[in-house]
């Protein structure tokens, strides 16, 4: 989808003027659009069920964005939820995700957690995905005090090194994520694990911002492997997330497309699980990322200009409180200005916070620009306000949405002094 074009020299995203909307809210701000979120979230699906994945079900990751009109706009086209906390299971229950689509990861689940958890009505959440032992046994004590049958996912660790940043990768043994395979095999019978706990699904989740799928391909098929071992009537196999999206340009020619995606995931379950054994277990996904940072931009204003001899600083009234990724992944988004003119000198765009981190762009090639001007940083619908912070006692940035109908919806007031604590 082209989400952003210049339009009478205006930039626009989504069909809407950005300009005309800074003239009405205060900078900074996040602005999303439903239409971008719904086709993402559509397109994923549609391309797991034209792969032939067996009942797929798409359990969207709050942890990239947890804002709840978001959330509903998803819960309505039937997404499930990946949640890593309780905040995150409460926020995805108030939005309108039935519990039984709901998977629950995270190494650090505390025993309150696992009540409320265990509380929900019916058989509860769709699944606890496991990730220790000590875990398993905790889970297994609460769901025996309640009476009830807890629903166990081991979160194998695959032991492989995908392509991407060592701070999102989570797929080897020296990662604090996930069993290894012999944890799970060898304890499968152990009554202190069991005798209040069902095992109902296997699952991987290798890392984030995944662009080179080989693997991928490994992981899925060690979580093949792994769930014949098991010998258990598995109702579903969840291959996780983390598929990537093209930030920096370079990255566009190696982007997986999702046809190409679902088709190994397709292929390869076929190959080392399907096709050995009666079952026929659904599939789930995790994904954060490939379904909402395209849908929203970051806009910002310039504050004033700096020169230290050969060090052109443009000032932004955004920092790195507002959105973290390029301070602390030194992540790559495109900055481009709202009023289209041409390119003329390379400047360092920087924040107001006291941190030398607070850069949003090194060295990038833009026009001349002056104060209040407007600048957008592309791609921040994920990891953006749900990574912010009061840093420097700054408020967190209004949240706005551009419906289906072109309109404009406050969907997160800004944060002033009051609200701070």
């Amino acid at each position: 989808m082209k989400d952003l074009n210049y339009k009478n020299k205006s930039l626009n995203f989504s069909k809407l003027d950005i300009e005309d909307v800074a003239n009405k809210h205060k900078t900074p701000f996040f602005l999303y659009s439903e239409e971008i979120l719904s086709h993402n979230y559509t397109s994923f699906y549609n391309g797991a069920k034209d792969s032939g994945l067996i009942d797929p079900l798409i359990c969207f990751a709050l942890k990239s964005n947890p804002n709840k009109e978001l959330i509903k706009i998803l819960a309505k086209l039937g997404s499930g939820a990946d949640i890593v906390s309780g905040g995150e299971l409460k926020r995805a229950l108030e939005a309108g995700i039935p519990a039984n689509k709901i998977v629950f990861s995270g190494v650090g689940k505390t025993e309150e957690e696992i009540i409320f958890a265990l509380k929900l009505p019916g058989k509860g959440i769709n699944s606890f995905n496991v990730e220790s032992l000590e875990e398993l046994e905790l889970i297994n004590a609460c769901a025996k005090k309640l009476k009830k049958i807890a629903r166990i996912c081991f979160r194998l660790n695959p032991v492989v090194r995908p392509k991407t940043h060592k701070h999102i990768s989570t797929g080897n043994k020296t990662h604090k994520f996930g069993l290894l395979e012999k944890e799970v095999l060898m304890n499968l019978g152990k009554s202190a694990y069991w005798s209040h706990s069902q095992l109902v699904g296997l699952s991987v989740h290798i890392g984030s911002q995944l662009l080179d799928l080989k693997a991928t391909k490994k992981a899925v098929q060690r979580l093949c492997e792994v769930g014949l071992k098991t010998q258990a009537p598995l109702e579903f196999l969840d291959v996780g997330g983390g598929l990537g999206v093209d930030y920096h340009p370079d990255e566009t020619k190696k982007l997986p497309s999702i046809d190409t995606y679902m088709k190994l995931i397709a292929s390869t379950l076929d190959k080392h699980f399907y096709k050995k054994t009666d079952l026929r277990p659904r599939v789930v996904f995790e994904p954060g990322r490939r379904i909402v940072a395209k849908a929203g931009i970051f806009v910002m204003k310039v504050l004033r200009n700096k020169v230290s001899e050969d060090n052109h600083f443009v000032i932004v009234d955004g920092g790195m409180n507002d959105f973290m990724r390029p301070s602390l992944y030194d992540a790559f988004h495109d900055i481009i200005p709202v009023k289209e003119s041409k390119a003329k000198h390379e400047c360092h765009i920087v924040g107001p916070i006291c941190e030398t981190t607070d850069c949003f762009g090194s060295n990038r090639l833009l026009p001349a620009l002056k104060s209040g001007d407007l600048l957008i940083l592309k791609d921040t619908g994920a990891y953006g306000y749900s990574m912010g912070s009061n840093y420097n006692l700054r408020g967190r940035p209004l949240e706005l949405l551009i419906d289906t109908k072109k309109k404009l919806r406050v969907i997160n007031k800004a944060q002033d002094y009051l609200d701070l604590t």
